[in-house]
This record gives structure tokens, C-alpha cells and sequence, in this order.
């Protein structure tokens, strides 16, 4: 299982609202040139590059990648899949989660509160090749049930999070 770790600030280093706007312009185009973003935030370029350069070591800017269009690299089939299971041991959880993070059609993976343990987001070109996955992860560990939702149409699907105000 992949560790996950929590970055929090330290209290006297919250975002300010300069902080927030480079956070909001980053988001929206990471391309931009530090000059670029100094510029649309009100800063010159070194002190807005120190700024990045911090959220980066802070852990707040993760990383910066190219999104992709799904369809047009000819993964036009998106599906929700829950998983119930009925062994709720660590060890279980570490060999499921191990299997399920290994597999490159899994974009997100999440546990759950409520009636599904787990849920993921899983990209596939087409009915065969989410066969394929389906029996890959089946076959994986015990699962107790495994229900998938295929979504017809993409209607909102944004990256950028909405950076809240101080």
C-alpha cells in the first residue's frame, strides 16, 4: 500500500492571498512562465518564483502535469465501480490496495463510509477491455460484491480546486 502523507502548514505559514492567487493560476495553466504568473498575480519574478518554489517544498503544489483528453486517446469508457468486501483486515486492505494501485485503468481510489467500502474511477477503451480489467480485479483478493456504473456522459469534470479565501 502506497504511504500517504498529510501535509499540513504550520500555523504561522498559512496562504496568503498572493499564495492563493498563484495556487488559482497554476490550476488553470501551469505552462505559464514564472514572469507570466508574477504578472497576473502582482509580484516579480523571483519573489513569485521563491513562492512557488515554497508551495512545492510545503507540499501544497504537488506536481504539475498535462491533462489529457480520455476520448481522444481512445479510452471513451469511464466506469464507476464500487466494491463491498468482507474482510476488513489490515492485511487485506494492504493486498487490495496494492493490487487495485497497480493497475493503470484505475485513475482514483477511494475508501468509503457507508454502504460501499470502496469506490474507484477506472478509464477503458472499450466493453472487452473492461472485461479484461473486471476479472483482473475479481481475481485480485476476496470480494464480497463488485457493482459497476457506466456514465453515459461527462458532464462536469474540472482538476482545479476551488482555492478557498483565507
Amino acid at each position: 500500500m502506497t504511504d500517504v502523507a498529510v501535509h499540513v502548514l504550520e500555523p504561522s505559514r498559512r496562504l496568503d492571498a498572493i499564495d492563493r492567487k498563484i495556487l488559482t493560476v497554476l490550476q488553470d495553466d501551469a505552462s505559464l512562465s514564472v514572469a507570466e504568473i508574477g504578472d497576473r498575480v502582482g509580484l516579480s519574478s523571483t519573489p513569485c518564483w521563491k513562492r512557488i518554489q515554497r508551495l512545492e517544498a510545503e507540499g501544497v503544489i504537488l506536481r504539475r502535469v498535462a491533462l489529457v483528453d480520455q476520448n481522444k486517446i481512445g479510452l471513451g469508457i469511464s466506469v464507476f465501480v464500487s466494491v463491498e468486501s468482507a474482510d476488513h483486515s489490515e492485511s487485506w486492505l494492504r493486498s487490495f490496495a496494492d493490487a487495485v494501485s497497480a493497475m493503470p485503468e484505475v485513475m482514483e481510489f477511494y475508501r468509503m463510509a457507508g454502504d460501499v467500502d470502496y469506490m474507484l474511477r477506472v478509464v477503458v477503451a472499450d466493453m472487452q477491455s473492461y472485461d479484461l480489467f473486471y476479472k483482473k480485479l475479481i481475481s485480485a483478493v476476496p470480494l464480497k460484491n463488485v457493482t459497476s456504473r457506466f456514465a453515459m456522459e461527462k458532464i462536469k469534470s474540472v482538476t482545479a480546486l476551488p482555492v478557498p479565501a483565507a
